[in-house]
């Protein structure tokens, strides 16, 4: 392998399996290519698990090559079972439509639009999936698969060995997959099918199917997906998933996400999520004594791909100001009180259980018991607190929950 967009993926890490490296590294090397990742739009915004084909995806345009992305407005409509324990919730055409133009904008920030000949094309697989004559498709596509095959997949296998149900519609989907990557390389000349490690059986399927009907040669290839050195799966955390959309989870809570990444995945993601280059990590990893360091420099730097130079400055201004300062930052997570209810008093196991600080009034109970949660900096020790106008200082309060998680409350 001699190609230089193949060999920085391999050695960051991006790089699982792929159906014929060489040949795939010999066409790269004579031209640039465009290759496609699918991303569902179950919901408003991708989360962290994405980032990872998201960051494949600038590498591709750092390279010369395009990237194509697929937002999924039809196969949506049926859902993946891929890694999935049950059936995902149907949405109906117009809540995916506002969550396709709501997940543009997190490719409008990291990719780059500059170049005519890099510039993502965005598709939206509706536009063919849902004009499908069913009968002429079973014969001139499903006569391609048969039953024996499809029931080897890992995820058709997983849910029959459970025993859980998988509805036919599901069944479909690595058919209609398939049928993008055909679709795609028909139109838009797309040589290649990038997605997780997840998805190598549907990606198969895709270049056995372009084989067979137009006689041509496709490449499959995926990244691997993430786990924490915890054990547990990337972007999973106890206040739920860490979205993309700067709505849903703000650029401080994203920056801090990365500030407290594990000592042992450090090294790994500074070369997952920034663009540092590899020999720059491992001299900065192999010298640096201080971890903590490294893990600022990967807040940083990830942050500023995602939300910009500024948002990254003010997140690092802010966890100065919070952690070093014992202030009350500017920028720390936000939730607003009416100053109506701070006259009568609110109580605040309630409080922070409502607001989702907490996932119920015992789990906070169990903080302040193990002096974990303090206000303003002074450690609380009596779960029947009630919050009132003179816990204030200049209409602001800070609620902490240990040493990493703030929360700014405002009055209005």
């Amino acid at each position: 392998m001699k190609n230089k967009f193949l060999i920085e993926m391999q050695s960051r890490g991006y790089l699982s399996q792929c159906t014929d490296i060489g040949k795939l590294s010999e066409i790269c090397n004579k031209k640039s290519i465009s290759g496609y990742i699918g991303f569902d739009c179950t919901a408003s915004s991708l989360h962290v698990g994405s980032l990872l084909q998201i960051m494949i995806m600038k590498l591709m345009q750092k390279y010369g090559h395009r990237p194509i992305v697929l937002l999924g407005g039809g196969t949506t409509l049926i859902g993946d079972p891929s890694g999935k324990d049950n059936t995902r919730k149907i949405l109906n055409e117009n809540e995916i439509k506002k969550n396709i133009k709501s997940i543009k904008n997190v490719f409008k920030k990291v990719l780059d639009f500059s170049n005519k000949k890099t510039k993502p094309l965005f598709v939206d697989n509706a536009k063919w999936l849902t004009k499908l004559n069913y009968i002429k498709f079973l014969r001139e596509i499903g006569s391609h698969f048969t039953i024996n095959k499809m029931l080897t997949f890992e995820s058709v296998k997983l849910r029959l060995d459970r025993e859980q149900s998988l509805s036919y519609m599901e069944f479909n989907y690595m058919i209609l997959q398939a049928y993008d990557f055909y679709n795609l390389f028909k139109k838009n000349n797309c040589i290649l099918q990038i997605g997780g490690s997840d998805q190598w059986g549907n990606i198969i399927n895709g270049v056995d199917l372009i084989r067979r009907i137009l006689r041509k040669e496709s490449f499959g290839l995926t990244s691997p997906l993430i786990t924490l050195a915890s054990g547990t799966k990337m972007g999973k955390t106890e206040k739920g998933a860490i979205w993309l959309n700067s709505e849903l989870f703000s650029p401080y809570e994203y920056w801090q996400f990365w500030r407290n990444t594990d000592d042992r995945d450090v090294e790994k993601f500074l070369n997952f999520f920034t663009e540092i280059n590899q020999e720059k990590i491992k001299k900065l990893c192999n010298e640096e004594k201080n971890i903590n360091n490294l893990k600022i420099l990967l807040a940083n730097k990830a942050t500023k791909i995602l939300h910009g130079l500024k948002a990254s400055q003010e997140a690092e201004k802010t966890a100065k100001e919070t952690f070093e300062s014992k202030g009350i930052g500017s920028n720390l997570p936000v939730i607003e009180v009416r100053s109506l209810d701070l006259k009568k008093g609110i109580n605040l196991l309630d409080f922070l259980s409502v607001n989702k600080v907490v996932s119920s009034k015992s789990e906070a109970r169990r903080v302040i018991d193990n002096k974990g949660m303090k206000i303003n900096d002074v450690l609380l020790n009596d779960y029947k607190k009630i919050i009132k106008d003179n816990d204030f200082k200049e209409k602001r309060l800070k609620i902490s929950l240990g040493k990493k998680k703030h929360y700014l409350i405002k009055v209005i």
